[in-house]
């Protein structure tokens, strides 16, 4: 059930025909508690630019993803497998989550702003600006268990016209949040270098976020979310990433982090981490993985958005509820 080495890809991706997979790959003996031996990877899309921010629809069962270049979502079918256009254009849009109604929350690069798709189909703009100035390019999106809303806003979607539209930044780089009631944004976490993938712990007492640009490695670093659950403090760095470049990210029922993971051979794909912040597997993938999250019927079943295409696997554990 272990190997000491990632699989090669030297003439793209095929698919395990023999279990275990010898993609899925044992860091440390406690991930045979989260591998399922009779599970293998499965290759669900491919012929995007850039696949980022995958959420589930357990009431539609499919996945929907940002295809970011090509100004479009995308949705995966679990009933068929069919995949088809969900939304174009979408506003170069990035980050997707639902809300505790069930209601898609995103972030878009081109518009620059976070909207939220009522169940009617119309489009609400919750936050755009922040004291007048215009955000980034939000970036990687959470909804906490009271409703508010949490964002990234780094510039990976003003520097160039590939994500979005090239512009001047009007504000620096912080993470947000919008209250689920008043809709009032505020501050929570200022001076992180391009802040990108964020994620709450199980019981929600801790805020990971991905440094993208930290110096002289990438990391995720800790936030203690404080008692009034509207604010964080206490700073850490949790994991140094080395040379890997983390992205998106989610959790499972035992805090263990499941990364999108890049970038270059022996990196691509998935990392996993324990609640300590020690490495406990890896899923190689052809490509590099951006974003993830679970879904399924059973919330068993990983879903990775990585590069050109969509990946899953199912695991021995469960997603967070509303990650």
């Amino acid at each position: 059930m272990t190997t000491s080495k990632p699989p090669e890809f030297p003439n793209g991706w095929s698919a395990a025909t023999r279990y275990p997979d010898p993609a899925i790959i044992h860091l440390d003996p406690s991930f045979a508690n989260y591998h399922l031996v009779l599970s293998a990877v499965e290759k669900l899309a491919s012929g995007c630019r850039w696949s980022e921010g995958p959420v589930w629809f357990g009431d539609a069962r499919m996945v929907v993803w940002s295809d970011i270049p090509n100004n479009r979502m995308m949705k995966w079918d679990e009933e068929t497998g069919a995949v088809s256009v969900f939304r174009k254009p979408s506003n170069n849009s990035n980050g997707n989550t639902r809300d505790r109604q069930g209601r898609l929350v995103t972030c878009e690069h081109g518009a620059r702003r976070v909207t939220r798709t009522e169940s009617d189909g119309t489009i609400t703009v919750l936050m755009d600006k922040f004291d007048g100035k215009r955000l980034n390019s939000p970036n990687d999106i959470v909804v906490k268990s009271d409703g508010s809303i949490w964002f990234t806003d780094p510039t990976f979607g003003i520097l160039t016209e590939y994500e979005g539209d090239k512009a001047e930044s009007e504000i620096a780089a912080h993470v947000y949040r919008i209250d689920g009631q008043t809709l009032k944004p505020t501050i929570v976490a200022e001076g992180i270098l391009q802040p990108n993938g964020l994620a709450f712990s199980p019981d929600e007492k801790i805020l990971y976020i991905v440094e993208s640009r930290g110096v002289p490695n990438r990391k995720i670093l800790a936030y203690d979310v404080n008692a009034d659950g509207k604010t964080i403090s206490n700073k850490r760095t949790f994991i140094d990433a080395g040379p890997g470049a983390p992205d998106g990210f989610r959790l499972d029922m035992d805090g263990n982090l499941w990364c999108g993971w890049g970038m270059g051979d022996g990196l691509d794909g998935v990392m996993i981490f324990n609640r300590d912040g020690k490495p406990i597997g890896r899923i190689a993938l052809p490509e590099r993985c951006a974003n993830l999250c679970f879904g399924g019927v059973k919330r068993n079943r990983l879903f990775m958005a990585a590069s050109q295409g969509l990946y899953s696997l199912y695991v021995n554990t469960q997603g967070v509820k509303g990650g």
